[in-house]
C-alpha cells in the first residue's frame, strides 16, 4: 500500500504543520520520493515527489516564489512542505490562490522541525510499506515456482496472477497471437487480430510514460481506445524474446496509482514463470521428439533386434508396429539457397532451417491423417525419413496422393522449396524397416543422379542400376573396371579434360558426332581428338560395339559405386 499524504500528516515529526491547500487530495496522492530544493527547480524533482524547501532566494518577491511552486507542480510533485520562520514568514495570498487552481497540496512546518528528521521518518515508513510489499511479492513468487514444480497448466498460473494484480491478462507469441487468455469479453480481446495485423500489438517501440519514474522505464504501454494496455516480454535463459505478457487496464483506473512496487514485482515474476513454464514444456517435447527421432532412426539402421524391444518403445511413443509400412526418404535441396536469398532473415541458419523442418514435418503430417494413415518420421542428416503405412492388400502401392498433396500445400506457402523423393517397397518384419528404407535411400541417389533434383524415384526404377551396383561389387569385375576407366580417371585429373564425360554423351547420342560435339559445346576436330585419346589410353576401340559396350559398363558400373558412397 503506498504512502499518502494524509499518512505523512499523522506522522509525530508532523504534528505542528499546517495543511494550507489541497485538503480533499491528501488520501489520494502519495508519496514515492522526498527531498529538499531550492532554486531552480529545472528537472531536479521527479513525479509524486515530497517536496521541502525552505524559500531561500525568494525573500519576499511574490512573484519568484509564485513560479517556483508553479515550477514544483508543473514537476508533478507529490506536495510542497515549506518552512516558515526565517526566509519566509508567511505564504502569499497568489501562492495559495495557485495551489488551489492547481489542486497541489501546500504544508507548512515551523522552522524549528529539521528536514533531516522528516526525511528519515518519511523513507522510514516509505521502506516499512516496500519492505511488506516485498514480502507479499515474494510470497506471490514462491507460490508460482511452487506451480512450476507441481507442473500446472498455464491457464492455472494465469488465472492465479489474475487475482494477484486485479485486472485480465493474456499471452501471446513473440508475433503477437494468443496463447493463453481467460475468457474475458472485451472489445480489444475481439479486436486483437485486427491490432496485430495494424503492427500495434506488439510495439517495439520504447514508450516515454512517466518519464520521471525509473521503475517503468522496463515497461511498455499501448493505448487501444479507452483500455490501456501493459506489455512485458517474456525472455528465454538465452535472452531471446519468446513472447509477451499484456495486462488489459479498463479506463476507470489510473495507470501511475495502479502501478506500486507489489504490482511490478509480481508481473516481473509471472514474467520468470511464464517462460520456466514454456522451458519446462519445450524441453517435454525436445525430449519427446528427439527420443521418436532415435527410435525412427534405430529401425530404419536396424539397429533394434529384438521385435518385443521395438514394440514396447513404440507403444510408449505412440507408433503402433503392427501395420504394415514402406520408407520415403525425402531432401529438401535448397533451403540453404532460400535463407540467403530471403531480404530479412530472422536469427541464424540453423534456426531458420529447424523452423523450416518443422513445419515442413507438419504438412507431412497433415497429409497422412487426411489419408487417414499412420506415419513414423524423423529428420537426420539433412534428410526426412518417413515410414507410412501401406494399403493392405497392395503390394505396390505408389504414394503418389500422399506425396501430392504435401507438396501442393507447401507449393501454396513454400513455393520455393524444391524436394526430391526416394521410395522404397514394403517388407516383413522387423528388418523389413531397413530393407524399405535402404530401397529408398538408393532410388532418392540414383534419381538424383539420372533425374536432377525435384524427382521422384520408385525403387522398382532403378532396377538396371542396381544389376550394375551388384556387377561392381564383384572383385573381378572391380578388376575389370577399373583396368579399364584408370587410364581415362588419372587424365582427366591432369589434364581437365572429361574424357568420362565426352564417352557418356557420345554413348547417348548413339554415336552421333556432330551431336555429341553441339550437346559439349566442343568443336568437331575437338571431339574427334577426345575420341582418338580415349582410344589410346584404353587400347579399346570405340567402333568395335564390344569394347564401346565395355567401356560404358564400366563407367556407369563405376558412376554408381562411386555415387552410393557419397552422401547426398
Amino acid at each position: 500500500m503506498k504512502l499518502q499524504i494524509g499518512d505523512v500528516l499523522n506522522l509525530d515529526i508532523m504534528k505542528n504543520a499546517r495543511l494550507r491547500t489541497g485538503e480533499e487530495h491528501i488520501n489520494n496522492r502519495h508519496v514515492q520520493w522526498i527531498s529538499v530544493i531550492e532554486m531552480p527547480v529545472e528537472n531536479f524533482v521527479r513525479k509524486n515527489e515530497l517536496v521541502l524547501t525552505t524559500a531561500i532566494g525568494c525573500g519576499q518577491d511574490v512573484l519568484i516564489l509564485k513560479n517556483f511552486v508553479q515550477d514544483i507542480i508543473a514537476s508533478e510533485a507529490s506536495a510542497l512542505i515549506i518552512a516558515l520562520g526565517r526566509h519566509l514568514f508567511d505564504i502569499p495570498i497568489e501562492v495559495l490562490e495557485l495551489a488551489e487552481k492547481e489542486n497541489f497540496i501546500l504544508i507548512e512546518v515551523p522552522w524549528e522541525v529539521r528536514f533531516a528528521n522528516i526525511i528519515e521518518e518519511v523513507m522510514g515508513e516509505i521502506n516499512h510499506r516496500q519492505f511488506r510489499e516485498r514480502e507479499r511479492s515474494e510470497k506471490v513468487q514462491q507460490e508460482l515456482l511452487r506451480f512450476i514444480i507441481q507442473e500446472r497448466e498455464l491457464s492455472y498460473i494465469l488465472q492465479y496472477i489474475e487475482r494477484k494484480v486485479g485486472h485480465p491478462l493474456v499471452i501471446t507469441d513473440r508475433a503477437g497471437n494468443i496463447q493463453e487468455k481467460r475468457n474475458h469479453i472485451s472489445r480489444l480481446i475481439k479486436n486483437w487480430e485486427d491490432y496485430v495485423l495494424q503492427g500495434v500489438i506488439p510495439t517495439k517501440q520504447v514508450n516515454s510514460f512517466l518519464p520521471h519514474d525509473p521503475m517503468f522505464r522496463k515497461l511498455q504501454f499501448i493505448e487501444v481506445g479507452d483500455i490501456s494496455v501493459l506489455q512485458l516480454p517474456i525472455i528465454q535463459v538465452s535472452g531471446y524474446i519468446q513472447g509477451y505478457l499484456f495486462l488489459l487496464i479498463p479506463p476507470y483506473v489510473a495507470i501511475d496509482t495502479f502501478l506500486t512496487n507489489y504490482i511490478v514485482a509480481v508481473l516481473e515474476h509471472a514474467t520468470t514463470t511464464i517462460s520456466l513454464w514454456y522451458s519446462r514444456k519445450n524441453a517435454i517435447e525436445e525430449t519427446k521428439m528427439r527420443l521418436r527421432s532415435d527410435f525412427v532412426l534405430e529401425l530404419a539402421e536396424g539397429n533394434i533386434l529384438s521385435w518385443d524391444q521395438a514394440n514396447s518403445r513404440a507403444r510408449l511413443l505412440g507408433y503402433n508396429l503392427k501395420l504394415p509400412y514402406f520408407c520415403i526418404v525425402g531432401y529438401p535441396e535448397n533451403l540453404r539457397k532460400i535463407f540467403d536469398k530471403s531480404k530479412k532473415p530472422t536469427g541464424s541458419f540453423e534456426e531458420w532451417l529447424e523452423s523450416m523442418i518443422r513445419y515442413i514435418e507438419e504438412e507431412i503430417v497433415y497429409a497422412a491423417q487426411s489419408l487417414n494413415r499412420e506415419i513414423i518420421m524423423t529428420y537426420h542428416d539433412g534428410h526426412l525419413i518417413l515410414f507410412i503405412e501401406k494399403t493392405l492388400g497392395q503390394n505396390n502401392e505408389k504414394p503418389t496422393p500422399f506425396l501430392d498433396l504435401i507438396e501442393r500445400r507447401l507449393r501454396n506457402l513454400l513455393p520455393d522449396v524444391l524436394l526430391s523423393w526416394g521410395i522404397g517397397n514394403h517388407h516383413e518384419k522387423l528388418t523389413g524397416f531397413k530393407q524399405s528404407y535402404d530401397n529408398a535411400n538408393l532410388a532418392l541417389k540414383l534419381g538424383r543422379q539420372k533425374n536432377g533434383p525435384g524427382n521422384r524415384t520408385f525403387h522398382e526404377q532403378t532396377r538396371i542400376d542396381r544389376i550394375l551396383l551388384s556387377l561392381g561389387k564383384n572383385l573381378e569385375m572391380k578388376e575389370v573396371i577399373f583396368a579399364t576407366i584408370e587410364p581415362l580417371i588419372q587424365y582427366d585429373k591432369q589434364r581437365n579434360m572429361d574424357l568420362i564425360g565426352t564417352l557418356s554423351m557420345y554413348n547417348r547420342c548413339q554415336g552421333n558426332v556432330s551431336q555429341t560435339a553441339r550437346l559439349l559445346n566442343l568443336h568437331r576436330q575437338s571431339l574427334l581428338y577426345r575420341l582418338r585419346k580415349i582410344e589410346s589410353l584404353t587400347g579399346l576401340s570405340i567402333v568395335d560395339p564390344d569394347d564401346l559396350f565395355l567401356l560404358d559398363l564400366c563407367i556407369k558400373s563405376w558412376k554408381l559405386s562411386h555415387l552410393v558412397n557419397t552422401d547426398v
